[in-house]
Protein backbone atom coordinates (compact mmCIF):
# COMPACT_ATOMS: atom_id res chain seq x y z
CA UNK A 1 0.00 0.00 0.00
CA UNK A 2 1.39 3.37 -1.00
CA UNK A 3 1.25 6.21 1.51
CA UNK A 4 0.26 9.61 0.30
CA UNK A 5 3.24 11.88 0.82
CA UNK A 6 3.40 13.79 -2.43
CA UNK A 7 6.13 16.21 -1.57
CA UNK A 8 8.35 14.02 0.62
CA UNK A 9 7.97 16.23 3.67
CA UNK A 10 7.17 13.49 6.16
CA UNK A 11 5.72 14.41 9.53
CA UNK A 12 4.80 18.07 9.74
CA UNK A 13 4.89 18.61 13.51
CA UNK A 14 5.14 17.00 16.92
CA UNK A 15 3.02 13.97 17.71
CA UNK A 16 2.42 15.17 21.26
CA UNK A 17 2.68 18.44 23.11
CA UNK A 18 3.33 19.01 26.83
CA UNK A 19 0.31 19.27 29.14
CA UNK A 20 0.14 22.91 30.31
CA UNK A 21 -0.60 21.85 33.91
CA UNK A 22 1.78 18.92 34.45
CA UNK A 23 4.38 19.26 31.68
CA UNK A 24 3.89 15.64 30.60
CA UNK A 25 3.25 14.76 26.97
CA UNK A 26 -0.36 14.54 25.90
CA UNK A 27 -1.92 13.76 22.52
CA UNK A 28 -1.90 16.63 20.07
CA UNK A 29 -5.33 18.15 19.54
CA UNK A 30 -6.75 21.42 18.40
CA UNK A 31 -6.89 23.87 21.31
CA UNK A 32 -10.18 25.74 21.22
CA UNK A 33 -10.98 28.98 22.99
CA UNK A 34 -13.02 27.01 25.53
CA UNK A 35 -10.09 24.76 26.38
CA UNK A 36 -7.78 27.76 26.71
CA UNK A 37 -10.28 29.55 28.98
CA UNK A 38 -10.73 26.46 31.14
CA UNK A 39 -6.96 25.97 31.40
CA UNK A 40 -6.59 29.59 32.50
CA UNK A 41 -9.27 29.09 35.18
CA UNK A 42 -7.54 25.97 36.52
CA UNK A 43 -4.15 27.71 36.57
CA UNK A 44 -5.62 30.72 38.39
CA UNK A 45 -7.25 28.45 40.96
CA UNK A 46 -4.04 26.53 41.60
CA UNK A 47 -2.09 29.81 41.88
CA UNK A 48 -4.54 31.10 44.51
CA UNK A 49 -4.20 27.91 46.51
CA UNK A 50 -0.38 28.00 46.24
CA UNK A 51 -0.42 31.42 47.90
CA UNK A 52 -2.84 30.60 50.72
CA UNK A 53 -1.96 26.94 51.47
CA UNK A 54 1.01 25.57 49.50
CA UNK A 55 1.26 22.36 51.57
CA UNK A 56 -2.08 21.18 50.13
CA UNK A 57 -0.57 20.81 46.64
CA UNK A 58 2.49 18.75 47.62
CA UNK A 59 2.52 15.37 45.87
CA UNK A 60 -0.57 16.13 43.80
CA UNK A 61 -1.29 16.40 40.07
CA UNK A 62 -4.23 18.48 38.84
CA UNK A 63 -5.54 18.13 35.32
CA UNK A 64 -8.74 17.90 33.32
CA UNK A 65 -10.57 15.78 30.79
CA UNK A 66 -13.46 16.77 28.55
CA UNK A 67 -15.95 14.29 30.04
CA UNK A 68 -15.83 11.46 32.59
CA UNK A 69 -14.80 8.18 30.99
CA UNK A 70 -16.79 5.98 33.40
CA UNK A 71 -20.44 7.05 33.68
CA UNK A 72 -21.94 3.65 34.58
CA UNK A 73 -22.26 4.41 38.31
CA UNK A 74 -23.73 7.89 37.86
CA UNK A 75 -27.42 7.53 37.10
CA UNK A 76 -28.84 10.91 38.09
CA UNK A 77 -25.87 13.29 37.95
CA UNK A 78 -22.64 13.69 36.04
CA UNK A 79 -19.63 14.36 38.31
CA UNK A 80 -17.67 17.60 38.02
CA UNK A 81 -14.40 16.06 39.19
CA UNK A 82 -12.75 13.01 40.68
CA UNK A 83 -9.94 12.75 43.19
CA UNK A 84 -7.58 9.96 44.18
CA UNK A 85 -5.23 10.39 47.11
CA UNK A 86 -1.56 9.41 47.09
CA UNK A 87 -0.94 5.68 47.60
CA UNK A 88 2.04 3.36 47.89
CA UNK A 89 3.12 1.64 44.69
CA UNK A 90 5.91 -1.00 44.71
CA UNK A 91 8.39 0.75 46.97
CA UNK A 92 7.44 4.29 45.95
CA UNK A 93 4.43 6.55 46.32
CA UNK A 94 2.03 7.30 43.49
CA UNK A 95 1.03 10.96 43.48
CA UNK A 96 -2.52 11.99 44.25
CA UNK A 97 -4.67 13.19 41.36
CA UNK A 98 -7.52 15.59 40.86
CA UNK A 99 -9.24 15.39 37.49
CA UNK A 100 -11.76 18.08 36.56
CA UNK A 101 -14.34 17.36 33.87
CA UNK A 102 -14.44 20.39 31.60
CA UNK A 103 -17.74 19.95 29.76
CA UNK A 104 -19.95 19.29 32.83
CA UNK A 105 -18.41 22.28 34.61
CA UNK A 106 -18.84 24.55 31.58
CA UNK A 107 -22.44 23.37 31.24
CA UNK A 108 -23.23 24.61 34.76
CA UNK A 109 -21.61 28.03 34.33
CA UNK A 110 -23.37 30.77 32.39
CA UNK A 111 -20.38 33.11 31.97
CA UNK A 112 -16.61 33.23 32.47
CA UNK A 113 -16.84 34.64 35.98
CA UNK A 114 -19.11 31.79 37.08
CA UNK A 115 -16.82 29.33 35.33
CA UNK A 116 -13.78 30.60 37.24
CA UNK A 117 -15.69 30.47 40.55
CA UNK A 118 -17.02 26.97 39.86
CA UNK A 119 -13.60 25.65 38.83
CA UNK A 120 -12.03 27.12 41.96
CA UNK A 121 -14.77 25.77 44.22
CA UNK A 122 -14.49 22.31 42.64
CA UNK A 123 -10.70 22.24 43.07
CA UNK A 124 -11.07 23.37 46.70
CA UNK A 125 -13.66 20.69 47.48
CA UNK A 126 -11.57 17.94 45.92
CA UNK A 127 -8.42 19.13 47.72
CA UNK A 128 -10.29 19.24 51.00
CA UNK A 129 -11.59 15.71 50.49
CA UNK A 130 -8.11 14.33 49.73
CA UNK A 131 -6.04 16.24 52.28
CA UNK A 132 -8.53 16.79 55.09
CA UNK A 133 -7.70 20.52 55.16
CA UNK A 134 -10.74 22.77 55.65
CA UNK A 135 -12.00 24.96 52.79
CA UNK A 136 -11.32 28.13 54.81
CA UNK A 137 -7.71 27.12 55.35
CA UNK A 138 -7.22 26.27 51.67
CA UNK A 139 -8.55 29.67 50.57
CA UNK A 140 -10.04 32.07 53.13
CA UNK A 141 -11.42 34.36 50.39
CA UNK A 142 -13.28 31.65 48.47
CA UNK A 143 -16.62 32.18 50.22
CA UNK A 144 -16.79 35.78 49.03
CA UNK A 145 -16.18 34.74 45.42
CA UNK A 146 -18.79 32.02 45.55
CA UNK A 147 -21.54 34.25 46.99
CA UNK A 148 -21.15 37.03 44.39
Amino acid sequence: MKRRDRHGRGLRGPLARPNPLTGEAMPLRYVTRGVATFTACVRASVARIEVSCPRALVGLDIGFEDVPSQLAGWVDRVPLASAVGARPLAGSVQKGRIVLYRRPIEHRASNRRELAALVHRTVLEQLSAITGISLNELDPTADRDWED
